[in-house]
């Protein structure tokens, strides 16, 4: 596919996809879904880690409500699941850890795209707000799912109802994303922590995705019977053995990855 919403660029294990539609605060229209989401998957197939981040000065506004004409004719079921779940699905189903920079303001759907990620990290200007209740709208796009379990239900609720801001400071301190970070640092920070990612043990990520993702939904013994499955695949890896070696010689892992 070709794209021209978006900037998709790989190097040494690390794919980033630039959200480039600066003008428009990087606003979601039918194409830049469609082009986020082949991308997704393509750095699932080439690289060892996606990072997701915006041109300009946003993140993610949100649905671009200038993409419809007539708001009387939009079918809001239609458009969430033909073009959304297919992005939250690639996202969330990737197997390489998926990364949100999330380099400013993250409204409305674009703020649960971020979410949607295995992790998040945040420049301190940055914001989150869902903005859905100002047009007559629920939170969308994994919101009423990712909210509660990021949040808590009281906050998730607050959040969704007053549709207030929240920075990205009050974001990390509740838990709802993985850190915050000065905006001065935020760049050179989120490449060293994607970097990080990129030259660690791949299938041992991939086993963490799956296990605390599937624990939302497990019972107890469930849970602990998809770890034992997992631990002993990961146990088999050249990376658990070189892990292992690399511990007893005193150096730095070298890990193969996939």
């Amino acid at each position: 596919m070709q794209y021209d919403t978006i900037r998709y660029d790989i190097d040494d294990g690390l794919a980033v996809i630039l959200l480039n539609r600066p003008e428009k605060m990087n606003a979601l229209n039918t194409q830049m879904r469609a082009e986020m989401a082949d991308a997704v998957k393509r750095a699932g197939t080439e690289a060892r880690v996606v990072v997701m981040t915006g041109a300009g000065k946003a993140f993610c506004s949100g649905q671009d409500l200038g993409d419809r004409a007539n708001a009387d004719n939009i079918d809001l079921e239609r458009t969430l699941r033909d073009e959304y779940e297919p992005l939250l699905r690639a996202i969330v189903d990737s197997p390489i850890p998926t990364v949100t920079a999330v380099n400013g303001p993250a409204a409305g759907a674009g703020a649960n795209i971020a979410l949607a990620a295995d992790v998040v990290i945040a420049t301190q200007s940055a914001y989150f707000l869902q903005a859905f209740s100002r047009i007559g709208l629920i939170p969308d796009a994994g919101g009423t799912y990712n909210l509660p379990r990021a949040m808590g239900l009281p906050k998730a609720m607050g959040a969704a109802l007053f549709a207030e801001k929240i920075s990205a400071d009050e974001a990390s301190a509740m838990g709802m994303i993985w850190e915050s970070v000065p905006d001065i640092d935020f760049e050179s920070h989120w490449q060293a922590r994607a970097r990080h990612l990129a030259t660690g043990p791949t299938m041992s990520y991939q086993g963490i995705k799956r296990a605390m993702r599937a624990s939302l939904g497990n019972t107890f013994d469930d849970q602990i019977a998809l770890e034992a499955q997992i631990q002993g695949e990961c146990g088999r890896s050249r990376d658990f053995k070189e892990g292992v070696l690399s511990f007893l010689e005193k150096r730095s892992p070298k890990f193969e990855g996939r």
